[in-house]
């Protein structure tokens, strides 16, 4: 099993175990702030099992029906996880609004309390241990896992808050406004995986500083005329170099063959962490105005 897997299976182990005390405890005392944070391990546990799913089929090779692979589902599975999130914090905050207008009173706190503590400290050596996978594969859902994961300990610190207040002050408004930001907080911090996520099944280029190492490489080749059409794109672990350089008309072909082999030896080494799929079209002349695709906008 793969460390992307294996963490993706851990991590909806954990939810499972976290949905279980929380929702328990939440359904007794009446608690919103815990009650919020139950539905939202729910979440998390179904999240958890779909980036299984998506991993798996990201790992398999490519094939005579994708042709690149099946790398995109990562994003895929990234926009779907950023949604549920953000439908996870409407709910939320619609049982904040529901409780403050209905006037329920908290029970079992000194219990929530405890939950809340042990579910913070399961939370935290969870994210720690899915950041270091996703430092480690570079992989976009255990990415967004990990952030996900991040935003319940910032969530569960809230709710023991919340608890706490409601405790020594009695005012229930306490639990009513923490559970409204905790739901905020979860629909703020959602989009930025649906945004990377979509990015990423649109293409988006990789970052200028990167395109400006590969230009570079490409100038830093005497036999090199000129370049054009350089496109780049990443998915997953992936980064993908498409470009038209512009050789010598006197140059042979197993001349130029060997400057490109070189240019992409030399492009690879930029990030060796990364799995570079590079396609050099070689030009005797400049053909990038006769080029259709020589009209896109930079």
């Amino acid at each position: 099993m793969s460390p992307q897997r294996k963490a993706t299976v851990v991590s909806s182990t954990v939810a499972a175990i976290l949905t279980l005390i929380k929702l328990v405890v939440g359904i007794a005392s009446g608690s919103v702030a815990v009650l919020a944070s139950a539905v939202d391990s729910i979440l998390d546990m179904f999240v958890s099992l779909f980036n299984y799913f998506a991993i798996s089929n990201a790992e398999k090779p490519a094939d005579k029906y994708f042709n690149y692979g099946r790398g995109k589902i990562e994003a895929l599975a990234s926009v779907i996880e950023g949604t549920i999130i953000t439908l996870s914090g409407l709910f939320l905050l619609y049982q904040a609004i529901e409780k403050a207008i209905t006037g329920e009173v908290s029970k079992y706190l000194e219990e929530s309390l405890a939950v809340m503590l042990i579910s913070l400290i399961i939370t935290i050596s969870l994210v720690v241990y899915l950041n270091y996978v996703s430092k480690k594969t570079h992989s976009m859902v255990i990415k967004a896992d990990a952030l996900h994961y991040k935003t319940d300990v910032y969530t569960n610190i809230a709710v023991l808050a919340s608890l706490i207040l409601v405790n020594l002050t009695g005012y229930e408004i306490v639990d009513v406004f923490i559970g409204g930001a905790i739901s905020l907080y979860i629909i703020y911090s959602a989009y930025e995986l649906i945004q990377n996520g979509v990015l990423v099944l649109l293409d988006k280029a990789v970052d200028e500083e990167t395109v400006k190492q590969i230009e570079k490489i490409f100038l830093a080749e005497e036999r090199v005329n000129n370049q054009h059409l350089l496109k780049t794109r990443e998915v997953g672990n992936k980064i993908f170099v498409e470009v038209h350089l512009v050789f010598d008309c006197l140059i042979t072909l197993m001349e130029a063959h060997k400057i490109s082999d070189r240019i992409e030896n030399k492009i690879r080494k930029i990030n060796k962490e990364k799995n570079w799929i590079i396609n050099i079209h070689m030009d005797p002349y400049d053909d990038f105005e006769s080029n259709d695709e020589g009209h896109l906008v930079n």
